[in-house]
């Protein structure tokens, strides 16, 4: 029989390991439009050679929000905003500093693209945007039992302590 702390340690240590996975997941989108790898970015459409993050993904949104979403395509704001969240969610969230704002950032972040994605094609309601998000939740929920992370080392930087936002 396994002990109840052992379970709680185990749990904690796995939620540690999705948050740290999931911000691998933003900072490899991050890397992928920054710098065109090859994957769902090429290298002539990257971000360093001039190409919009956020066109190829908005302007081709249909269902309810087209219109917004498709509005938003290619601007530069949208651009910067975009590829910033990436970029500070990723670390946030793979670093385990400043989860807190991670973890929300991140959870809008999904949700938006999940609202651009509507009509969902092969499930009406559920896709990967919408599993992220719940895994975002429970870390933003289990922040006191954070694990592998620097949190101690960003808590106690004056700013950090000053504003727990932050955490």
């Amino acid at each position: 029989m396994v002990k109840k702390n052992t379970n709680n340690s185990m749990v904690w240590s796995w939620v540690a390991v999705s948050r740290i996975l999931l911000g691998l997941v933003f900072l490899w989108a991050y890397f992928d439009k920054l710098l065109g790898l090859g994957f769902a970015t090429t290298t002539a459409k990257a971000w360093v050679n001039g190409g919009s993050p956020t066109t190829g993904f908005l302007s081709h949104v249909e269902g309810p929000f087209a219109d917004f979403f498709t509005a938003l395509a290619g601007n530069a704001v949208t651009d910067v905003l975009f590829m910033a969240g990436l970029l500070g969610i990723g670390v946030a969230l793979t670093l385990g500093i400043a989860v807190r704002l991670g973890a929300v950032s991140g959870i809008v972040l999904l949700l938006m693209m999940w609202l651009a994605s509507m009509p969902i094609a092969n499930n009406p309601v559920i896709d990967d945007h919408v599993v992220y998000a719940s895994v975002l939740m429970v870390v933003l929920f289990g922040l006191s039992n954070q694990r592998f992370s620097l949190k101690k080392q960003w808590q106690s930087l004056p700013t950090v302590k000053k504003h727990s936002w932050l955490w």
